[in-house]
Protein backbone atom coordinates (compact mmCIF):
# COMPACT_ATOMS: atom_id res chain seq x y z
CA UNK A 1 0.00 0.00 0.00
CA UNK A 2 1.33 3.55 -0.91
CA UNK A 3 -0.14 4.87 1.74
CA UNK A 4 -3.65 6.57 2.97
CA UNK A 5 -5.44 9.58 1.02
CA UNK A 6 -8.68 10.93 2.36
CA UNK A 7 -10.81 12.37 -0.61
CA UNK A 8 -13.72 14.67 0.94
CA UNK A 9 -17.10 15.56 -1.50
CA UNK A 10 -16.21 11.85 -3.18
CA UNK A 11 -19.59 10.65 -3.53
CA UNK A 12 -19.83 12.19 -7.21
CA UNK A 13 -17.99 14.04 -9.60
CA UNK A 14 -14.40 14.63 -9.57
CA UNK A 15 -14.21 13.24 -6.10
CA UNK A 16 -15.79 9.93 -7.40
CA UNK A 17 -13.04 9.76 -10.10
CA UNK A 18 -10.48 10.63 -7.58
CA UNK A 19 -11.12 7.28 -5.36
CA UNK A 20 -10.99 5.46 -8.45
CA UNK A 21 -7.54 6.70 -9.70
CA UNK A 22 -5.93 6.49 -6.60
CA UNK A 23 -7.22 2.91 -5.29
CA UNK A 24 -6.03 2.11 -8.75
CA UNK A 25 -2.74 3.18 -8.09
CA UNK A 26 -2.45 1.44 -4.44
CA UNK A 27 -3.51 3.80 -1.69
CA UNK A 28 -5.86 2.57 0.51
CA UNK A 29 -8.89 5.49 0.03
CA UNK A 30 -11.06 6.88 2.50
CA UNK A 31 -14.18 8.15 1.18
CA UNK A 32 -16.87 10.74 2.21
CA UNK A 33 -19.58 12.42 1.52
CA UNK A 34 -22.69 13.59 3.89
CA UNK A 35 -25.74 13.04 1.62
CA UNK A 36 -25.76 10.74 -0.98
CA UNK A 37 -25.05 8.05 1.16
CA UNK A 38 -26.27 4.94 -1.69
CA UNK A 39 -23.65 6.35 -4.00
CA UNK A 40 -20.94 6.35 -1.79
CA UNK A 41 -21.67 3.05 -0.72
CA UNK A 42 -21.43 1.88 -4.08
CA UNK A 43 -18.00 3.63 -4.54
CA UNK A 44 -17.14 1.64 -1.51
CA UNK A 45 -18.05 -1.75 -3.12
CA UNK A 46 -16.94 -1.45 -6.30
CA UNK A 47 -13.34 -0.18 -4.98
CA UNK A 48 -13.26 -3.44 -2.41
CA UNK A 49 -14.57 -5.70 -4.97
CA UNK A 50 -11.76 -4.89 -7.36
CA UNK A 51 -9.22 -5.65 -4.84
CA UNK A 52 -8.73 -1.88 -3.78
CA UNK A 53 -9.05 -0.95 -0.06
CA UNK A 54 -11.47 2.08 0.89
CA UNK A 55 -13.68 2.74 3.53
CA UNK A 56 -16.68 4.98 3.53
CA UNK A 57 -17.71 7.79 6.14
CA UNK A 58 -20.55 9.77 6.18
CA UNK A 59 -19.72 12.69 7.69
CA UNK A 60 -20.38 16.31 7.63
CA UNK A 61 -17.25 17.94 6.63
CA UNK A 62 -18.70 21.90 7.21
CA UNK A 63 -19.25 20.83 10.83
CA UNK A 64 -16.11 21.07 13.24
CA UNK A 65 -17.15 18.04 15.53
CA UNK A 66 -17.95 15.73 12.59
CA UNK A 67 -14.62 16.21 11.40
CA UNK A 68 -13.31 15.72 14.77
CA UNK A 69 -15.59 12.44 15.07
CA UNK A 70 -14.23 11.20 11.30
CA UNK A 71 -10.57 11.30 12.53
CA UNK A 72 -11.38 9.95 16.47
CA UNK A 73 -12.32 6.85 13.83
CA UNK A 74 -9.26 7.04 11.64
CA UNK A 75 -7.00 7.01 14.13
CA UNK A 76 -9.08 3.91 15.89
CA UNK A 77 -8.65 2.32 12.49
CA UNK A 78 -5.02 3.62 12.48
CA UNK A 79 -5.96 5.17 9.06
CA UNK A 80 -4.97 9.05 9.53
CA UNK A 81 -4.19 10.08 5.65
CA UNK A 82 -1.03 10.52 4.34
CA UNK A 83 -2.72 13.13 1.83
CA UNK A 84 -5.92 14.50 1.91
CA UNK A 85 -7.88 16.23 -0.82
CA UNK A 86 -10.32 18.98 -0.08
CA UNK A 87 -12.79 18.54 -2.41
CA UNK A 88 -16.12 18.90 -0.91
CA UNK A 89 -17.95 21.94 -2.16
CA UNK A 90 -21.08 23.76 -3.20
CA UNK A 91 -22.55 26.29 -5.44
CA UNK A 92 -24.97 29.07 -5.02
CA UNK A 93 -25.89 30.70 -8.20
CA UNK A 94 -28.12 34.30 -7.88
CA UNK A 95 -27.72 37.43 -6.78
CA UNK A 96 -25.74 38.37 -4.01
CA UNK A 97 -28.83 40.74 -2.63
CA UNK A 98 -31.76 37.45 -2.53
CA UNK A 99 -28.96 35.71 -1.12
CA UNK A 100 -29.57 34.93 3.22
CA UNK A 101 -27.32 34.51 5.49
CA UNK A 102 -28.00 30.98 6.25
CA UNK A 103 -27.32 30.46 2.40
CA UNK A 104 -24.05 32.30 2.82
CA UNK A 105 -22.73 30.45 6.02
CA UNK A 106 -23.18 27.37 4.48
CA UNK A 107 -21.46 27.99 1.28
CA UNK A 108 -18.61 29.27 3.37
CA UNK A 109 -18.44 26.65 5.84
CA UNK A 110 -18.84 23.59 3.35
CA UNK A 111 -16.13 25.00 0.98
CA UNK A 112 -13.45 26.90 3.17
CA UNK A 113 -14.12 26.09 6.76
CA UNK A 114 -13.96 22.24 5.84
CA UNK A 115 -10.30 22.90 4.91
CA UNK A 116 -9.64 24.16 8.06
CA UNK A 117 -11.14 21.71 10.21
CA UNK A 118 -9.62 18.12 7.83
CA UNK A 119 -6.33 20.34 8.15
CA UNK A 120 -6.14 20.81 11.52
CA UNK A 121 -7.01 16.93 12.52
CA UNK A 122 -4.77 15.70 9.51
CA UNK A 123 -1.65 18.02 10.89
CA UNK A 124 -0.85 16.00 14.25
CA UNK A 125 -0.40 12.40 12.42
CA UNK A 126 1.59 14.16 9.22
CA UNK A 127 3.61 15.75 11.72
CA UNK A 128 4.56 12.57 13.48
CA UNK A 129 5.26 10.30 10.38
CA UNK A 130 7.61 13.45 9.18
CA UNK A 131 5.50 14.75 6.52
CA UNK A 132 1.91 14.90 4.26
CA UNK A 133 0.41 16.37 1.02
CA UNK A 134 -2.68 18.41 1.54
CA UNK A 135 -3.94 19.49 -1.70
CA UNK A 136 -7.92 21.77 -2.09
CA UNK A 137 -9.51 21.51 -4.76
CA UNK A 138 -10.21 25.04 -5.99
CA UNK A 139 -11.41 27.40 -8.64
CA UNK A 140 -11.03 29.70 -11.25
CA UNK A 141 -13.68 31.77 -10.31
CA UNK A 142 -11.32 31.97 -6.39
CA UNK A 143 -8.99 33.77 -8.77
CA UNK A 144 -11.46 36.17 -10.85
CA UNK A 145 -14.42 36.10 -9.14
CA UNK A 146 -18.26 35.58 -11.24
CA UNK A 147 -20.92 37.50 -11.05
CA UNK A 148 -24.11 36.02 -9.42
CA UNK A 149 -21.34 33.43 -7.61
CA UNK A 150 -20.34 35.68 -5.17
CA UNK A 151 -20.05 33.70 -2.29
CA UNK A 152 -19.06 30.62 -4.13
CA UNK A 153 -16.48 32.99 -5.56
CA UNK A 154 -15.55 34.67 -2.17
CA UNK A 155 -14.84 31.05 -0.70
CA UNK A 156 -12.45 29.36 -3.33
CA UNK A 157 -10.61 32.82 -2.80
CA UNK A 158 -10.17 32.17 0.66
CA UNK A 159 -9.21 28.47 -0.36
CA UNK A 160 -6.31 29.86 -2.30
CA UNK A 161 -4.90 32.14 0.42
CA UNK A 162 -5.35 29.74 3.06
CA UNK A 163 -3.51 27.38 0.53
CA UNK A 164 -0.41 30.06 0.63
CA UNK A 165 -0.28 30.56 4.16
CA UNK A 166 -0.77 27.04 4.91
CA UNK A 167 2.06 26.13 3.13
CA UNK A 168 4.50 28.71 4.66
CA UNK A 169 3.58 27.45 8.03
CA UNK A 170 4.39 23.67 6.81
CA UNK A 171 6.92 23.47 4.37
CA UNK A 172 9.75 23.39 7.92
CA UNK A 173 7.67 20.35 8.39
CA UNK A 174 7.42 18.45 4.96
CA UNK A 175 3.91 19.28 4.73
CA UNK A 176 3.16 19.74 0.70
CA UNK A 177 0.14 22.23 0.46
CA UNK A 178 -0.68 23.13 -2.72
CA UNK A 179 -5.05 23.85 -4.42
CA UNK A 180 -5.65 23.64 -7.82
CA UNK A 181 -7.87 26.06 -9.41
CA UNK A 182 -10.21 24.41 -11.79
CA UNK A 183 -12.27 25.67 -14.74
CA UNK A 184 -15.55 24.28 -15.55
CA UNK A 185 -15.30 20.67 -15.00
CA UNK A 186 -18.30 17.72 -16.35
CA UNK A 187 -20.10 17.80 -13.12
CA UNK A 188 -23.44 17.38 -11.44
CA UNK A 189 -22.76 21.51 -10.21
CA UNK A 190 -22.58 22.49 -14.09
CA UNK A 191 -25.76 20.56 -14.59
CA UNK A 192 -28.13 23.92 -14.67
CA UNK A 193 -27.07 24.82 -17.52
CA UNK A 194 -29.10 24.26 -20.81
CA UNK A 195 -27.37 22.81 -24.19
CA UNK A 196 -27.34 26.73 -25.75
CA UNK A 197 -25.73 28.10 -22.29
CA UNK A 198 -23.28 24.91 -22.08
CA UNK A 199 -22.48 25.73 -26.03
CA UNK A 200 -21.56 29.49 -25.36
CA UNK A 201 -19.52 28.58 -21.84
CA UNK A 202 -17.74 26.28 -24.43
CA UNK A 203 -17.03 28.65 -27.18
CA UNK A 204 -15.31 30.84 -24.27
CA UNK A 205 -12.97 28.31 -23.12
CA UNK A 206 -9.89 28.05 -25.31
CA UNK A 207 -9.49 24.28 -25.21
CA UNK A 208 -13.78 24.46 -26.42
CA UNK A 209 -14.36 21.63 -23.78
CA UNK A 210 -15.17 21.31 -20.42
CA UNK A 211 -12.77 19.00 -18.21
CA UNK A 212 -13.81 15.53 -17.74
CA UNK A 213 -14.07 14.43 -14.03
CA UNK A 214 -11.61 11.64 -15.04
CA UNK A 215 -9.13 14.18 -16.28
CA UNK A 216 -9.55 16.54 -13.17
CA UNK A 217 -8.95 13.03 -10.95
CA UNK A 218 -5.76 12.66 -12.90
CA UNK A 219 -4.66 16.16 -12.26
CA UNK A 220 -5.02 15.86 -8.94
CA UNK A 221 -3.34 12.36 -8.58
CA UNK A 222 -0.01 14.45 -10.51
CA UNK A 223 0.00 17.42 -8.53
CA UNK A 224 -0.41 14.76 -5.31
CA UNK A 225 3.02 13.08 -6.87
CA UNK A 226 5.06 16.17 -7.39
CA UNK A 227 8.14 16.83 -5.23
CA UNK A 228 8.01 18.44 -1.79
CA UNK A 229 9.07 21.50 -2.92
CA UNK A 230 6.06 22.77 -5.02
CA UNK A 231 4.19 24.01 -2.57
CA UNK A 232 1.90 26.96 -2.03
CA UNK A 233 1.05 27.13 -5.64
CA UNK A 234 -2.26 27.71 -6.77
CA UNK A 235 -2.32 25.55 -10.14
CA UNK A 236 -4.98 26.10 -12.71
CA UNK A 237 -6.52 23.73 -14.68
CA UNK A 238 -8.84 25.78 -16.58
CA UNK A 239 -8.59 24.47 -20.72
CA UNK A 240 -6.89 28.22 -20.80
CA UNK A 241 -9.96 30.10 -19.43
Amino acid sequence: MKGTVLITGSSDGIGRETARLFARMGFFVIINCRKSVDSLLELEKEINSEGGLCLALVKDVSQFNEVSEMFDILSTKNLLPDIIINNAAISHIGLLQDMSAEEWNNIISTNLSSCFYTSKFAIPGMLSKGGGKIINISSMWGQQGASCEVAYSASKGGVNTFTKALAKELAPSHIQVNAIAFGVVDTRMNSFLNEEERHELENEIPAGRFCSPAEAASIIYKVAMMDEYVTGQIISADGGF
